[in-house]
């Protein structure tokens, strides 16, 4: 008996042996060249990992124009996190592949790794479209939210390579969205609405340089021809785009017939549809209306803090200036054609006297009411308050 208890006990230890063996050359596979080992690998501090249980793999990446730095770190199952890995690659086609199979070779390959980045204008969107056609699980992050997020790390050196660590850590410890590549359609759309943005306003900038050279006392003739030339030229390509907008609309019959629908609303027109549409990607990720005015940044913030500090409340404008600026005409049109905009905007001056304030106001009324018109597909009906406030007395009544 005692001669089996004997030989257990060894089995026990040549067994523990072997995992901490395999564990070291686990490690010692991961030390890249150059990289600078810390601690000491003591049979304590490997017993303590084979312990754990690693439940989250998350790869930051702060990506710049050139350069993509990576760091890797992982969440184990006593939600503890570790930054085990970090690197420099190039943002090329070459360097993200690259990326990739440097990544997965340092994670645990039964386990997805999830790549988490800012959305960094468009340089963030190579690598997205990369990972996104090799199924892997992708988090696009507003820049925002890291930036407040590295705030709370003690961290006071603020570099490319902290930055992927704090983005690393937001990952580990946030339950991150599935970043979903937009529909082909409302990007090209997208496109287009925002080069005619642009367009629009350096034909502004033009009129006003027009204005003023014509009411000098001496105008320079050249000068008045060329700007001249310059508006022309801008109205030609404006009306092309226009209409590559209204073709583009028109291939997808679900496009157009929403498109119908929003253009019941009193004061809202196609290229609002359209606008609307393509920065939300037809409202894929929008759960409700309040997710909808955050996104557009027409929610309110207020500052408060006891008797001392009470702040006026603000629309935070944290958001898509796009879908903002594209709402102001069709609210002032709006509230001058339809009762109800008009009724609304009237209350809200009555109250505090600030007339933007009420425009402000209109205009995330009317984003929200096209949410609705979407998701019901549901023409604008004028009438509809007056009926429902008539089968609310009738019920009353009965």
């Amino acid at each position: 008996m005692l001669y089996s208890r004997n030989n257990l006990t060894l089995l026990y230890l040549f067994e523990f042996e072997q995992n901490v063996r395999n564990l070291a050359w686990l490690g010692i596979q991961n030390i890249q060249p150059g990289d600078k080992t810390k601690g000491d690998f003591s049979l304590f501090h490997f017993k303590l990992i084979s312990m754990k249980k690693i439940v989250k793999q998350v790869a930051g990446i702060d990506v710049a124009q050139k350069e993509l730095v990576v760091c890797l770190g992982r969440m184990y199952d006593d939600w503890t996190p570790e930054l085990h890995a970090s690197k420099t690659f190039l943002n090329t086609a070459k360097g993200i592949a690259s990326f990739v199979e440097w990544a997965e070779k340092l994670t645990d390959a039964s386990m997805p790794i999830r790549f988490v980045m800012e959305a960094t204008g468009v340089y963030h969107e190579s690598l997205a479209y990369y990972l996104d056609d090799h199924g892997l699980e992708v988090s696009i992050i507003t820049p925002n939210k890291i930036s407040n997020y590295a705030r709370t790390l003690d961290v006071k050196t603020v570099t490319d390579k902290t930055a992927s660590e704090a983005i690393t850590l937001f990952g580990l410890e946030r339950n991150l969205e599935k970043w979903k590549r937009p529909n082909s359609l409302f990007k090209r759309l997208r496109q287009l609405t925002r080069e005619r943005d642009q367009l629009v306003q350096l034909r502004t900038i033009a009129k006003n340089q027009l204005h003023a050279e014509l009411v000098e006392a001496e105008p320079n003739s050249s000068s008045v021809a060329r700007m001249k030339k310059q508006i022309a030229f801008f109205n030609k390509q404006e009306l092309e785009i226009s209409s590559e907008i209204v073709e583009l609309s028109k291939q997808d019959e679900k496009v157009s017939g929403a498109i119908k629908i929003i253009c019941s609303l009193p004061g809202v027109g196609m290229l609002t549809a359209v606008t609307v549409l393509a920065e939300t990607n037809g409202f894929e990720l929008i759960r409700n209306k309040r997710q909808l005015t955050s996104y557009a940044g027409l929610d309110v913030k207020e500052k408060q803090s006891g008797t001392s500090v009470k702040g006026k409340p603000r629309i935070s404008k944290q958001g898509n200036k796009y879908l903002r600026k594209a709402m102001h005409l069709p609210a002032l049109t709006a509230i001058r054609l339809d009762e109800r905009h008009k009724a609304i905007f009237a209350r809200l001056v009555s109250r505090h006297g600030i007339k933007m304030k009420a425009v402000v106001a209109v205009e995330r009324k009317l984003l929200e009411m096209i949410y609705t018109l979407y998701k019901t597909n549901k023409q604008y009906d004028k009438e509809y308050l007056k009926k429902t406030e008539v089968n609310f007395k009738e019920e009353v009544t009965v």
